[in-house]
């Protein structure tokens, strides 16, 4: 991995990044809500609303307010919010630590379960094994996020009474009651993220098993463990980082049925309310923070994609 590789590959992380912050910019300012009349209510008066609209600056162009918009925004300033008075960036920041600390935990759930259970169906291809998980796996895709979220709540929460159905507690005021909050939300998106990995695991393991590089290294007399841990494994995963890269952008976003559902206050659940109450400024911050992130996991996806894999050079 050459280091004009690295800086072409972040250069195109920047082009993505200014490429949605148009579109975000652009789908926002269709939207038919009005940012004074929003602020001052429906009986403000006409030169109220005027007064308004020339302080934020919406009787300017739109080139002009893209130009101030994006200026701010690259300072993380992404203006006050229109629902609570209070600046957006820190709101949108701290409901996007909540979001990250769900996805990162689900996500290290996902790879211990998934990884090995793929390797192990691969193994037994055919049998009883493989089957057993190839249904779980089909019935992890097919099971919509609120079923699931359902039922483990309504399930979990009878055996295991310690566990709150709803709600989120911090892990710096309390780690204990913090992981007892976020156990169940783990558990519903982990059981749909191992469904997806599981499956890719697998396939990809038995197209790995059958390669002549694998062959090889069994006839020079490798122990099993040593074959599978350093060919068939470290090949298998290159497409799995792949879909953890894309599976970020529905951890971010696609889970705000289950923030909804146990009641976190994620980034998700944010932009949502702000859709709802029309709160223009956050629905910009709250889709630009998302786009960020998502930009910067798969940059690193490819990183780590390139780290693993040798044979790929980058001149």
């Amino acid at each position: 991995m050459s280091l004009a590789w690295l800086l072409r590959r972040l250069l195109l992380m920047v082009y993505t990044v200014v490429i949605v912050s148009v579109l975000v910019f652009a789908i926002t300012q269709a939207l038919p809500a009005d940012a004074a009349q929003t602020l001052l209510g429906e009986n403000a008066s006409p030169e109220a609303l005027a007064a308004v609209r020339t302080r934020l600056g919406l009787d300017d162009p739109v080139w002009l307010q893209f130009a101030h918009w994006v200026t701010r925004a690259a300072t993380g300033n992404f203006g006050v919010s229109m629902r609570t008075g209070l600046p957006v960036a820190p709101e949108m920041l701290t409901a996007l630590s909540r979001s990250l600390l769900l996805a990162a935990s689900a996500l290290v759930v996902t790879l211990v379960i998934a990884v090995p259970l793929g390797i192990f169906a691969a193994l037994r291809q055919g049998r009883a094994a493989d089957t057993m998980t190839s249904i779980i796996a089909y019935l992890g895709v097919s099971l919509p996020e609120f079923v699931t979220a359902t039922a483990l709540a309504l399930l979990l929460t009878d055996i295991l009474p310690w566990l709150p159905a709803t709600g989120y507690v911090s892990p710096l005021e309390d780690s204990g009651l913090a992981l007892r909050h976020l156990t169940l939300p783990i558990l519903t998106v982990s059981v749909i993220l191992i469904a997806h990995v599981m499956r890719m695991m697998r396939s990809e393991t038995l197209d790995v098993l059958q390669s002549d590089y694998v062959r090889a290294a069994r006839l020079k007399g490798l122990p099993e463990r040593t074959v599978l841990v350093r060919h068939v494994m470290r090949n298998a995963l290159l497409p799995v980082i792949t879909i953890v890269a894309l599976d970020v952008g529905y951890l971010l976003g696609g889970i705000i049925v289950i923030e909804e559902i146990f009641a976190i206050p994620g980034i998700g659940r944010a932009l949502m309310i702000a859709i709802t109450t029309r709160d223009l400024p956050s629905i910009q911050a709250g889709a630009m923070i998302m786009a960020v992130t998502y930009a910067i996991t798969n940059t690193l996806a490819d990183v780590v994609y390139a780290l693993l894999d040798r044979r790929i050079r980058y001149d």
